[in-house]
């Protein structure tokens, strides 16, 4: 019998097992209190195995009116404690409920199988939710999770970048919306946006190294989890909406979220709503000085420009370019100044998108389904130049003209030169159910079902504001993804996983640079944990069967991967954490396939099987292998007490490791990159320190640093460099305070043909004040932004010599909760 048949049948045997006989029912009440016996207030009481979601009152009590079958586990969660999970029992049904003070969180993670946290985990999780996520969301999810410990941002200009994790993203880092792939483009290029927004998530779960025991090959490098509540769980009543400005590039957004729902809708079963939706607008974004920077031998440059090396100045690169594109004024590349700033050209964008979910409400669970839409038009840097202001109107102008993707020309009319804007639509369909269900071998299930039909197109408009489809990327995706909660045995608390996924990409137009394929890959994994005594130990296996078939070429892949980590609670506090992950993953078809120019990166890019780069091509099979990693983690935790800290060690080995290789070959006037597979390692640390100074003032320490070099001894391009960072946070009854200062060295271990980056200082203030007005929680907050509008550029990014970050930005806004 094949992989795939097995596969199936398993999972249509385990589909068998959803036959509950309820368990006694019983009333559940309690107080949440703190370690010196104060109530705490507002936490949030989730009953575990059931759709109930409750608060506790002034005094910190809670009591759950209904009858409760099928629930195991209380979680409990309050701002600025450690959350908590309380087992049930029959035997009793009111339980005091401590909570401790927490300095780093112990925030419960939706991302993994088992139930789980932050500070529970073998490896390393961060986890953005409430007031941090909403004073850390930015327009792109890469500038949203740029600061935290190990991630950094692809900053392909500010209007699309992906999260790097310890160096890797790409094919390698997955991209995840409520545990499913989000199906889109940005594993193929930098230049398309993820299809996700940050605006009305409840929180970002960061898994940092490698996580294909949960998400299998295509997540080597990391897990990105990005969660929402477009499916409810459960009864809500609740309503937020957020409005903002900023000065930087004239950016307006509004969103919004409300919760619902129809009590004893089918019978005594209630029906969860939820619908939620955004918009932003952005013009040109203003950056503190001129965003090209030009060097014989930069390797960034050479793959987003055409080929300058015998040219010894700026100016007489930009006048070239305009030579080619007829006679343009001579100043023009003079980048005109406004305001003491200039503007970095196409690089405004819009977007807008909706959710909205319903879910029926069981006894034991709940079953649901949601549409959502999301529409991004954006400029794509690094093909035109600065203008002044006057461009940026113009632009404005023909914005408000072409509301409607049907005519691509909403730009204005770039009288100098042409430009490359990307356009993305995704329409996604998701389903999702959990049960609780009381059988000797299961004691729950959990699925997830997704479709998604995705549309990327690169349109080049000439220097009359034409345009045309150059490139079209279609994605039609779905995954099917099951988890059987296993009941114990001897202790062992594991779960089933089985997981399936298909995406049938193509991409249309002269200038497609991979062909069609069809990706299919099937997954069963299998996690385990217990405790003993003080340690608990992290077990886990996970075998698939990936296909990439083409007009082309055939492969098949079977990578297979393995864990074992413990978690020491050694004293109070404290914790050690060790881990041990061998994992493979199939490359990707746009790694093994792809021959062609791809203009929004001004690149030709060449895939692994082909063996010269000239025209005569010929295949290399032989040379395909699966990436396969070994990595060890080390990480010590505190938790308790005024200060608090973790500290992250990190060896990764990689074998085949595959990487778009500078070839120093031009066609057709691009650079030329090739996907080689080569040993590669990676190494480093990451290291935060919380103090709490006073009842008011927190100060926060973070220091990361990440090593990438072949086995040869030669660096990896783009590697982030290291970075030191503080954060001071200062409450008053009404009023937050917070300064953030972050450094980031010079980077100088480069690959050939790279050139160093030089060290630069982000300094940014922000500032919350809170109020209640008629029951509504109000909050109007300020941002600076860049506040020493400092001139940085970013080494991970493709277009690092052709943009800056943004100049110094002011942002007003308004929060209200209903």
């Amino acid at each position: 019998m094949s992989f795939r048949k097995l596969l199936l049948s398993a999972a249509s045997v385990a589909s068998a097992l959803v036959v509950s006989s309820a368990l006694a029912a019983h009333n559940i009440e309690g107080v949440v209190t703190d370690g010196k016996g104060k109530p705490i207030s507002n936490a949030k009481i989730s009953v575990h195995g059931s759709t109930i979601v409750l608060k506790t009152d002034a005094n910190g009590r809670f009591k759950v009116m209904e009858q409760v079958q099928h629930a195991d586990e209380l979680h409990v969660v309050a701002a600025g404690y450690n959350h908590a999970s309380v087992d049930l029992s029959e035997q009793t049904s009111l339980y005091n409920i401590v909570l401790s003070p927490a300095l780093i969180e112990r925030i419960d993670v939706t991302a993994t199988p088992l139930h789980g946290s932050t500070l529970e985990s073998a490896t390393p999780i961060t986890v953005l939710s409430d007031e941090e996520l909403k004073n850390k969301h930015a327009s792109t999810l890469g500038e949203t999770l740029k600061g935290e410990l190990g991630v950094h941002s692809s900053y392909y200009g500010p209007v699309s970048s992906t999260p790097i994790i310890r160096g890797l993203d790409g094919p390698r880092v997955l991209i995840a919306q409520n545990g499913l792939d989000v199906g889109d483009a940005s594993r193929v290029g930098p230049d398309h946006v993820v299809s996700t927004e940050t605006s009305t998530v409840k929180q970002i779960e960061v898994l940092r190294g490698p996580a294909t025991l949960f998400y299998g090959s295509g997540a080597i490098g990391g897990v990105v989890n990005v969660v929402d509540n477009r499916v409810p769980k459960a009864m809500e009543e609740s309503a937020e909406v957020q409005l903002s400005f900023g000065d930087v590039a004239d950016e307006s957004e509004f969103s919004f979220a409300v919760n619902t729902g129809i009590e004893n809708a089918i019978g005594s079963n209630d029906i969860a709503l939820h619908a939620d939706g955004f918009y932003r607008d952005s013009s040109d974004y203003k950056v503190p000085g001129n965003p090209e920077l030009h060097d014989e031998h930069d390797e960034d440059h050479d793959e987003h420009e055409e080929d300058h090396d015998d040219h010894d100045d700026d100016h007489d690169e930009h006048e070239e370019e305009h030579d080619d594109h007829d006679d343009h004024d001579e100043d023009h590349d003079e980048h005109e100044e406004v305001h003491g700033s200039q503007l970095l050209e196409n690089s405004a964008s819009r977007s807008k998108g909706f959710n909205v979910g319903a879910s029926l409400l069981l006894d034991n669970g709940f079953v649901g389904i949601s549409v959502g839409y999301l529409d991004r038009l954006y400029g794509i840097p690094g093909h035109a130049h600065a203008h002044g202001e006057e461009h940026d109107e113009d632009h404005d102008e023909h914005e408000e003209d072409h509301d409607e993707h049907d005519e691509h020309e909403e730009h204005d009319e770039h009288a100098e030169e042409g430009y490359v804007m990307g356009d993305m639509r995704q329409t996604r369909v998701q389903i999702a159910s959990e049960f609780s269900i009381a059988n000797s071998w299961v004691t729950g299930i959990n699925t997830r079902f997704g479709i998604t039909n995705y549309q990327h197109q690169e349109l080049e408009f000439d220097e009359f504001g034409d345009s045309e489809v150059g490139t079209q990327f279609n994605n039609d995706a779905w995954e099917l993804r099951s988890d059987l909660l296993l009941a114990d045995i001897n202790d062992w608390h594991g779960a089933l996983t089985f997981d399936i996924k298909s995406s049938d990409f193509e991409a249309i137009g002269e200038e497609a640079f991979t062909p069609p394929s069809e990706t299919k890959s099937y997954a069963i994994g299998l996690l385990e944990e217990k405790h003993f005594d003080d340690v608990l130990v992290q077990l886990g296996a996970r075998a698939e069967n990936v296909s990439i078939d083409s007009d082309l070429h055939s492969f098949e892949f079977t990578p297979v991967s393995l864990s074992a980590g413990l978690v020491y609670d050694f004293t109070s506090g404290y914790n050690f954490a060790a881990s041990y992950t061998h994992s493979s993953r199939a490359p990707s078809a746009a790694e093994l396939l792809s021959y062609g120019a791809h203009i929004g990166t001004n690149s030709f890019e060449i895939g692994a099987i082909y063996s010269s780069v000239d025209g005569s091509t010929t295949y290399n099979e032989s040379a395909i292998e699966e990436e396969t990693s070994n990595n060890i983690e080390l990480s010590l935790r505190k938790f308790e007490g005024n200060t608090g800290f973790v500290i992250n060690a990190f060896y990764n080995e990689v074998d085949d490791f595959y990487y778009q290789a500078n070839t120093g070959v031009t066609i057709d006037e691009l650079n030329t990159y090739k996907y080689e597979a080569r040993n590669a390692e990676f190494y480093g640390v990451e290291a935060q320190w919380v103090w709490q100074a006073s009842s008011d003032l927190k100060v926060t320490l973070q220091a990361d640093s990440i090593n990438g070099k072949l086995s040869s001894g030669e660096y990896l391009p783009r590697i982030p460099p290291v970075r030191l960072g503080t954060t001071f946070n200062y409450e008053m009854e009404n009023t937050a305070l917070e300064l953030s200062v972050m450094h980031n060295f010079e980077q100088d271990k480069v690959a050939e043909l790279e050139t160093a980056t030089d060290a630069y200082t982000m300094v940014d203030v922000k500032v919350n004040h809170y109020m209640t007005v008629n029951n509504i929680d109000m909050t109007v907050f300020a941002k600076i932004n860049n506040v020493f509008d400092e001139e940085a550029r970013v080494h991970t990014s493709f277009l690092k010599n052709d943009t800056l970050l943004p100049s110094r930005a002011f942002v007003l806004g308004f929060r209200a909760a209903f």
